[in-house]
């Protein structure tokens, strides 16, 4: 790593402005939907696409019965819950409590129409107290330049867009206290994230404070994620790797946008605690 100056970021950076930079060049980027490909091909793993869960049976004795909605029944000695925004449902199937609940955030972008102007991957200084990055500049395997995300509470887990809206679901992050006590905390962020939204020259005016030279015509709408946050029953906006245990059960309920190069000491781990529940359970 190296530590820039002002007048240095422009060797790196040409159009990016800023008092200070920190230069990280073993940084870099992959085609993560060919890595994820070729883990699926090589792991020997039989992978079921579009299986909704409906029902755990679970007996700590024996082992763990997971039932989907086609009446599929998947029986395994350990269950290892990854489920996102879905993990503290899938927790309560099993009756474990999680202690948490997943508050849907969406993160919108847009794509640079000029992507000669950013040469790599651009991130401001998050705020301290606050889990979201703020907006950045992320180049692709592609050469396109993607900017954003805001963070806006989505009404629906997989809420992409202001029109998907699941009552039940809206009906969950509404009646879980944590929801009111983080949006007295932090709702004049909140506010300004949500004006980022909803107005393209806000939006614009926050990426032109690392990158002058934009306008509101280089940024071109591109496609929004769901960040599944968890947030304790006080309010606390979970910013951590957040796992808990159960018998024969192993809970990821938070996995704060773990880069690919992090994914196999995830894995260890992960892998570490369901060994152990293995081997508690006898």
């Amino acid at each position: 790593m190296r530590e820039l100056g002002a007048p240095q970021i422009a060797e790196y950076e040409p159009e990016v402005r800023g008092l200070a930079a920190i230069h990280v060049g073993t940084t870099g980027i992959c085609d993560f939907v060919g890595v994820a490909r070729q883990l699926a091909g090589s792991s020997g793993a039989d992978i079921r696409y579009g299986a909704r869960l409906v029902r755990v049976d679970r007996r700590p004795e024996f082992g763990v019965a997971v039932e989907t909605a086609r009446g599929e029944v998947v029986r395994a000695r350990v269950m290892v819950n990854c489920a996102g925004l879905h993990c503290d449902e899938v927790a309560r199937l099993t009756g474990d409590d999680p202690g948490m609940r997943i508050v849907p955030f969406r993160g919108e972008y847009y794509e640079l129409a000029r992507p000669g102007l950013v040469r790599g991957l651009v991130y401001p200084v998050p705020d301290p107290a606050f889990p979201f990055l703020g907006v950045h500049l992320t180049r692709g395997i592609d050469g396109g330049v993607h900017i954003g995300p805001n963070a806006v509470p989505a009404l629906a887990r997989e809420g992409y867009g202001w029109g998907t809206v699941r009552p039940r679901e809206l009906a969950g992050t509404l009646t879980w206290p944590g929801s009111w006590h983080m949006a007295g905390r932090h709702w004049r962020y909140g506010a300004g994230e949500l004006r980022r939204s909803v107005s393209k020259s806000a939006f614009t005016s926050a990426v032109r404070r690392l990158l002058p030279a934009v306008t509101s015509d280089d940024l071109v709408p591109a496609a929004a994620g769901v960040r599944a946050q968890a947030v304790l029953r006080d309010g606390t906006l979970v910013d951590d790797f957040l796992i808990r245990e159960g018998a024969r059960t192993v809970h990821v309920l938070n996995a704060p946008s773990p880069a690919a190069t992090a994914c196999l000491p995830i894995g260890r781990e992960v892998a570490r605690r369901a060994l152990a529940a293995l081997a508690a359970a006898g």
